[in-house]
Order: structure tokens, then sequence, then C-alpha cells
């Protein structure tokens, strides 16, 4: 028994030296097919473009967004006191009432600023009449000029006090200063209030005033009329739109920080002085190119995409600046409208032929291959 041992090669090997063998195809023929078999692939290259799929290039605005909490205050607010001491009569508000500008809040016991007032009446009707006889005995020549201008002067002092004592029975009624909401009565009718005491607040909350601070670095960025919007903790799932409108002038050396104020429209007074708000404050941003997520590939120099050029794939370094769910902001050397590799990415080189199945690109890259 003979055994028989086939050595890849030998039929070239044996040719070189004058052996042929009767079987396989010639030394010659079987060197000029390849590795591949006919048409097939050398070593070092493929003849075969690659499949891939492409995406393009945009140009997107870097998202630079400052996040502050704020609390917010009334656009006005007023502590309403009264202005001279007596006993509350009545209070004519209740808490969380709209109240207009002059509607009266609370009266207090005017019995004897009523008195005052009807006697300085009747004080000024007397001196009035005597000045009347006296400028007619005066045309006459009946009295001396001192005594007309005695007459005149005690009118003068009668129209003082009647004045004098309006206000003070004026004061017994305490009006409210401005429009608004009435807050909390802090005294009860029937009890001694002494002047300058608090009866309630009246705020007016059509606008809602939210300060918040902001880091040093952004105090050249800030403009007063700067959109904001806002959200307040109390309020989940609504937002409000305004604007800046009041900004200090010095930054806190304590906290390196710039106290910003912020007006807020509230027409339908959802919107509560003393909430806590969430503001936000969008600055403009550069432009970088965006791509696909599924672009980006990793290498120990960095972050890459493949960039599809003249029907063949180009590597592409691209330094990533900020990642958003539909796209990575990165500085490379693309432009609007390129077209990366998204798929089949990882049978890719440098100078691959590729053939794009789908995406920017697909028609031209087809017909060259189809052609």
């Amino acid at each position: 028994m003979a055994w028989l041992f086939l050595v890849p090669g030998a039929a070239e090997t044996l040719a070189k030296v004058g052996i042929a063998l009767p079987f396989g195809p010639p030394a010659q023929a079987e060197a000029a097919r390849g590795p591949g078999g006919p048409g097939g692939p050398r070593f070092g290259g493929s003849d075969r473009a690659t499949n891939v799929v492409t995406s393009a290039v945009v140009e997107a605005t870097i998202n630079d967004t400052l996040n502050a909490i704020g609390e917010g205050t009334p656009v006005r607010s007023v502590t309403v006191t009264a202005a001279s001491a007596g006993t509350l009569a009545d209070v004519l508000v209740r808490p969380g009432q709209i109240v207009q500008e002059g509607d009266v809040i609370a009266r207090f016991d005017a019995a004897a600023e009523q008195i005052e007032y009807d006697r300085a009446m009747l004080a000024v009707d007397d001196v009035a009449a005597t000045l009347q006889r006296t400028t007619g005995l005066a045309n006459s020549n009946v009295v001396a000029g001192t005594a007309l201008a005695a007459a005149e002067l005690a009118n003068a002092n009668a129209q003082l006090a009647l004045r004098n004592a309006e206000l003070a029975l004026e004061r017994r009624t305490i009006a409210s200063p401005i429009a608004g909401s009435v807050g909390l009565i802090q005294v009860t009718p029937g009890n001694y209030v002494g002047a300058q005491t608090a009866i309630t607040t009246v705020d007016d909350t059509s606008a809602i005033l939210i300060d918040f601070w902001v880091p040093e670095r952004y105090a050249a960025q800030i403009r007063p009329g700067m959109a904001v919007t806002v959200s307040a903790v109390a309020l989940p799932g609504r937002s409000f739109t305004g604007d800046i409108s009041v900004i200090d002038n010095r930054i806190d050396p304590a906290s390196r920080t710039l106290q910003v104020q912020a007006e807020i429209p509230n027409e339908d007074h959802a919107l509560r002085a003393g909430m806590s708000f969430s503001v936000a404050l969008a600055f403009p941003g550069e432009n970088y190119p965006a791509v696909n997520p599924l672009a980006i590939l990793w290498s120990a120099e960095g972050s890459y995409v493949w960039k599809y050029q003249d029907g063949a794939a180009t590597r592409v370094m691209a330094e990533i600046i900020q990642r958003n769910s539909d796209g990575v902001l990165v500085r490379a050397d693309l432009a609007p409208g390129d077209a990366v590799i998204t798929e089949g990415i990882l049978q890719l080189s440098e100078g691959t032929p590729v053939t794009v199945l789908e995406g920017p690109g697909a028609e031209t890259s087809q017909t060259a291959t189809g052609s």
C-alpha cells in the first residue's frame, strides 16, 4: 500500500526541477489565479466595494444654557398701615380679595375727628362773614386798613384749620394705595390700633419679579431684555416666559455671583409671591458640524468618523464638543452636506472603495458601481 500526500504549492516546486504532475492546473496558471481564485481579492487590498449607509452632516449651535434657582416677589407690594391711632371700627375686605387703587380697606372710629371738622367749618363760615363786612367798611373808609388785614388773616387761619380737620378725618379711613390682592388681615375690629400698625398687605401680582444669581463668568453676556424661561416647583409641567429687567451693578465678592431680576407676566395670577422658580437663560452659542451618533468611532488618537468622498472612505478626526440626543457636535474638517458613514464602518480602512446603499451619495455611488 502506498500513501499519497498532497502538499500545497508542490506542483510549483516540482515544476522548477522539471517534474510535471499528471493532475491539477499548470503551475503558471495556478500562480496567475492568485490566492482568491479568478477575480478574487489580492493580498493587501480588495477590488470589491464595501456596502455602506451614510448620513448628512448638518450645522448646529452648541447648547449654552444657564440654569438657576430664584424666588418670586410681586411687581409691587405695599404694607397698609394706620396713619393715626384709634379704635378700629370696621374692616371692609377679606384676604385674597382683589382691590383697586383707592378702595376702602378699613375704617377707624372718627367721632372726635368729625366734631373737629364741623367746628372748623363753622369757624370758616364765621370769619368769612366777618371778612365780608370788614371789606365793605374798609371800602367806605369806616375802618382802618389794619382791621381789614386782621380779618383776612383770621380767614386764612380758619381755612388752614379746616384743612387740618379734614385731613384728620380722612385718615380715619384706610384706603388701598395700589391695585392688587389683599393679604392676611393683621387686626380685628374693636381693637385699639397704634399709629403705623400694619393692617394688611396688598400685592400687585400682574407680573412676578424673580431674583436669581448667576456666576461671575456670565456677567459680560447678560443684558436687560434677554429672554428667560421659568418653571415653578408648585406648578409642574408649566413654563412661563419673560425677560431680564434689572441687573445689579456689582459682583458679590463673597460668592462671586451677580444678582439678576427677571419680570414674568402673570395675567392669570397663577404665580404667587414667594414661589420657588427654576430659571433657564439661553446664550447664543458657536456653530459646529453635527453628525449622526452612529458615525463616531474611537482610536488611540481620539474620536473620528468615516467620510464618503469620491467613492471611497476617508478618515476624519472629530473632536467631540457636545452630545445631544439627535446628534453629536464635533470640531472636524466637515461641512454641512458632507456624507459620513454610519453603517458598514467596521470593514473600512483608509481609501476603501464603498457603495452607498442609502443616504447622501447613494445615487452617484450606485451609478458608478453599475457602470
